[in-house]
């Protein structure tokens, strides 16, 4: 086993060598890239210009591309075409310069969102609206992949979706011969594999996303029955679904370092390890975004400072850890108490909380604390959540590594910690608390 091990190594290493080419020399820079599939016995290759490669990808929508290249990523996958901020091809352009390929996601309605796929005249107004956003940048040379909605099978009963997805692939690959197309997929099942080849047999790829569970993918992909290539377009931290709760229902956060610890397994167990049919992955979220806290998804901070999963990524597309690496989460406790305790304060009261860092560097660590409220703006599938607003005047004393205050009116809340290393990265860690 450990000489299988050794290969497999040894041969991502080599694959990743070939795209840190691929990225520096072969994409050019006023047409469009070829991108095709090589399927040899059954065994899946992108192919970029005739070149393998596989995609070491993030995924974000208006984040830091330049640190993607940094970190020897080689690719970066979007949600939608206008992201509010930077148009679809200013987007593009912004990774061309960073000598990055992308996957471009379109926005394609969803029926939780309330859109019907009976009407016959909403589906031809968003074929319309697609079409003319794929003329416009079909010919970039940073793409490489257009991703045709989003998840469109959470919490949706009507499979005639599937028929809409496939109209568009087939538009797509009319006007624009030179890429591939996908739709991604929240999680993986018998049913929706089975609907996917038999209602959207034009697509290229399909894309799963899937978090805590990503070890098992490789065995559902099989199970399920689909042969052909796959990529995973979300993965990361252990989702807010499946993680323990409190007994008043506040799931509880992993810190950054448990973290990091199981993107680096969950990467090579399930999308290092499938060689045959997996084509890659993106990283969920090279940003940060409130999704029941502020920390929770992203492998950036608020104000820009990487995570211990950042050192993770760096690791796995290139095989060697950063120069500095961030600091990491020890022990975290709140009245003597960890997350998984069921922490109970009385209003009034003060309460003492500690937090032990560990950093390679020895690096001088300034440490940051907040309370929130537990977030009730509670959405469904990434929907934009409002962040709780911090609250003040809890008398904090803070000394090095540990901190006192005073317990506020009572309700739900979480506080949270930051330990900066001053080279650009902060572990985190929070802890929900009810106070009565």
């Amino acid at each position: 086993m450990k000489h299988i091990i050794t290969l497999i190594f040894c041969a991502v290493c080599l694959y990743g060598c070939k795209n840190d080419q691929l990225k520096e020399k072969s994409i050019p820079n006023n047409h469009p890239v070829k991108v095709t599939l090589v399927n040899n016995n059954g065994n899946y290759k992108l192919m970029v210009n005739n070149k393998p490669f596989f995609i070491k990808g993030a995924g974000l929508e208006y984040g830091n591309m330049a640190a993607v290249a940094k970190h020897h990523g080689n690719s970066f996958r979007t949600w939608r075409i206008e992201n509010g901020k930077q148009s679809g091809k200013e987007v593009l352009d912004e990774a061309l310069k960073n000598g990055l390929m992308v996957t471009m996601g379109i926005e394609v309605a969803k029926e939780r969102h309330g859109f019907d796929y009976n009407d016959s005249l909403a589906v031809k107004k968003q074929f319309e609206r697609i079409k003319k956003e794929v003329i416009v940048l079909k010919d970039h040379p940073a793409l490489i992949i257009w991703g045709i909605g989003n998840e469109l099978n959470l919490r949706y009963t009507n499979p005639k979706v599937w028929d809409a997805v496939n109209n568009i692939s087939k538009m797509i690959h009319e006007v624009d011969p030179n890429h591939l197309t996908t739709t991604s997929l929240a999680g993986i099942s018998k049913k929706e594999v089975t609907l996917i080849k038999e209602r959207c047999p034009d697509l290229d790829i399909l894309s799963l996303q899937m978090y805590g569970d990503l070890p098992n993918l490789p065995k559902l992909v099989r199970k399920f029955g689909w042969t052909g290539p796959y990529m995973v377009t979300e993965w990361g931290a252990t989702g807010h679904w499946e993680v323990p709760k409190t007994n008043w229902g506040a799931p509880i956060e992993e810190n950054s370092t448990l973290k990091a610890t199981n993107y680096l397994n969950r990467y090579q167990s399930a999308i290092q390890a499938d060689s045959t049919q997996c084509i890659g992955s993106y990283v969920f979220l090279w940003g940060q975004k409130q999704e029941r806290t502020p920390t929770w998804y992203g492998v950036f901070l608020e104000n820009g400072k990487e995570t211990e999963s950042v050192d993770v990524m760096h690791y796995l597309w290139s095989k060697q850890w950063p120069k500095n690496r961030t600091p990491q989460v020890i022990s975290y406790t709140l009245d003597n108490k960890t997350a998984y305790d069921n922490v109970i304060l009385k209003a009034g009261k003060s309460y003492a909380a500690s937090v032990k860092i560990d950093d390679i560097e020895n690096d001088s660590i300034n440490y940051t604390w907040e309370v929130s409220r537990e977030s009730t703006d509670l959405q469904d599938g990434g929907d934009k959540e409002l962040k709780p607003e911090n609250i003040e005047n809890l008398n904090f004393s803070q000394a090095n590594n540990s901190l006192t205050f005073k317990a506020p009116h009572s309700g739900v809340y979480r506080l949270f910690v930051y330990a900066d290393d001053g080279h650009g990265h902060a572990a985190t860690a929070n802890i929900p608390f009810m106070v009565k």
